[in-house]
Parts: C-alpha cells; sequence; structure tokens
C-alpha cells in the first residue's frame, strides 16, 4: 500500500478529524479515482476515507459489522456533509501485494483460499445487508439495458465477446444465485491484510453482504491472476477453498456480471 507524504490534508475536517490530525504526518494512500484516502500516522496508524456524498454509508456500516466479528478495522468516526467522511482505525500488516507475500505465490493462493472459506462459514443472520445476490443481478441487468457498461475490452471480456452474451447467461442463470454466506464483495489482494502470513482484517467492505459464495470466489481467482501475471494457481485457490462448494458454472454467471458490472 502506498504512502506519499503529504502537507496536510486538503479539505475541511469536522473538529473531531481535524484534531487527531493536528501534528501528525500525513500521507496520501489513494489507489481510486472515485475515493481518497490518506493515512494518520498517529495511536498506530488510522485512515481517513474520503468519497462523494453518501457513498460510504454503506462501507462505514459494514467496517462496523466485519469489526464486531473481529474480521476488520473498527470505525472511529463517520460524517455526511458535502462529502463523506469515514477515519478507521489501522490493520496490521501489509496487503497480500506486499512484496514477501507475492514471492510466495503458492502458499498466497492456499492462504487466500482458505482464509475466503472461513469468512464463509461465519454466521452472517445479523449481517445489515441480506439480499445481495439479487442486488448485484439487478444492477448489472440495469447497466446492461442503459447501455452503461464498459465495452472497451471487447471482443474477450471476462471470457465474453459482448454485452448480449453476458446478458443472456446472467438472464438465464440468475435463479442459481443464492444469498448464503457472508461475501467480502471485492475479495482482491489489496483487501486482505496478513500479519506474518495470520489474517489481521480485511478492508474495503462497501461492497459486502450476504450473497453466493461464488462472487468471491470469482474475483479471488480472478486477483491471483492479475497480480501475479498468470493463472497457474487458480486451481490451488480453489483446492485450499474445497472444491465441495465450487460450481464452475456459477463462475460464469459471476462473470458475466462483472461484464456488465
Amino acid at each position: 500500500m502506498k504512502k506519499t507524504l503529504i502537507e496536510k490534508i486538503p479539505i475541511w475536517l469536522p473538529e473531531n478529524i481535524g484534531r487527531l490530525c493536528e501534528g501528525a504526518k500525513i500521507y496520501d494512500s489513494s489507489s481510486s479515482p472515485e475515493a481518497r484516502v490518506y493515512f494518520i500516522d498517529r495511536d498506530g496508524g488510522m485512515y481517513l476515507k474520503v468519497g462523494a456524498q453518501k457513498s460510504l454509508e454503506r462501507e462505514a456500516l459494514l467496517t462496523e459489522y466485519f469489526h464486531k466479528k473481529g474480521l476488520g478495522a473498527g470505525v472511529l468516526s463517520y460524517y455526511s456533509g458535502e462529502r463523506d467522511l469515514m477515519l478507521t482505525e489501522a490493520v496490521r500488516g501489509d496487503d497480500c501485494t506486499a512484496r514477501k507475500y507475492l514471492e510466495e505465490p503458492k502458499r498466497l493462493a492456499v492462504i487466500l483460499g482458505e482464509r475466503l472459506r472461513e469468512l464463509h462459514e461465519s454466521d452472517c443472520s445479523d449481517c445489515p445487508v441480506q439480499d445481495w445476490a439479487r442486488e448485484y443481478v439487478a444492477g448489472a441487468k440495469k447497466n446492461y439495458l442503459s447501455d452503461s457498461y464498459d465495452k472497451s475490452h471487447f471482443p474477450d471480456s471476462f471470457g465474453y465477446s459482448s454485452g448480449e452474451e453476458a446478458y443472456r447467461v446472467i438472464c438465464e442463470g440468475e435463479d442459481r444465485l443464492k444469498n448464503e454466506v457472508l461475501l467480502h464483495g471485492d475479495y482482491c489482494l489489496p483487501n486482505v491484510m496478513l500479519d506474518d502470513w495470520r489474517l489481521s482484517g480485511f478492508i474495503d467492505l462497501g461492497s459486502g453482504g450476504v450473497g453466493d459464495r461464488h462472487h468471491d470466489l470469482f474475483w479471488g481467482s480472478w486477483t491471483l491472476g492479475f497480480n501475479l501475471g498468470t493463472r497457474e494457481y487458480d486451481e490451488l485457490f480453489f483446492d485450499a477453498y474445497g472444491r465441495d462448494m465450487l460450481d464452475k458454472e456459477k463462475l460464469k454467471i459471476i462473470a458475466a456480471e462483472a461484464v456488465l458490472g
């Protein structure tokens, strides 16, 4: 996770957050154009995420939910005004894109699969987002019908040659997707934190909720290929997760959703 030292956070801050920043070193740790992320080097470290109005409301809710389950950082403050601000504790260790983890890809693939299975086996009866599968399908179909999806990767976008093909697969298979497990929702290497190979928590949880396990399985496989530059560790990842729960036809439905997502 990159960190660039800056003089100060360049926006207005509520008094309680501004007070925490006084005298502390501040680093820009942003990795997405959709939100800015700042690391505040004080009291073990804190992260301030800044997004559009109401854009972090769900993430704050799910981050606190994961924290109560011992799976993520505590939310220190959430503020919504002209923009959203979410201040969280720092999770120990480094994310899985750290060199020491990428240098042992087989071990990393196994860890990623095992920790995901443990997440999916946790109780999610009290999760505040309970119908994730239907919600995600509805979003993908809406994007197709409004012609608002990315076509730049065709003729091979996640294995699909067109949006029409992906839409057909979703319509034919959407009833197979179940709200069955607690999802991370964006299960990729930068969002899994390890402390010397031990899971210390998950971050960037705004896409989480109760949904079909194959969503996380799809993106877990994808992130290994993307970050390691090869697909040779897919099967090791699936073995570590447990093939008793793997349905590769469902992965194709999730891939179709990714095309239109």
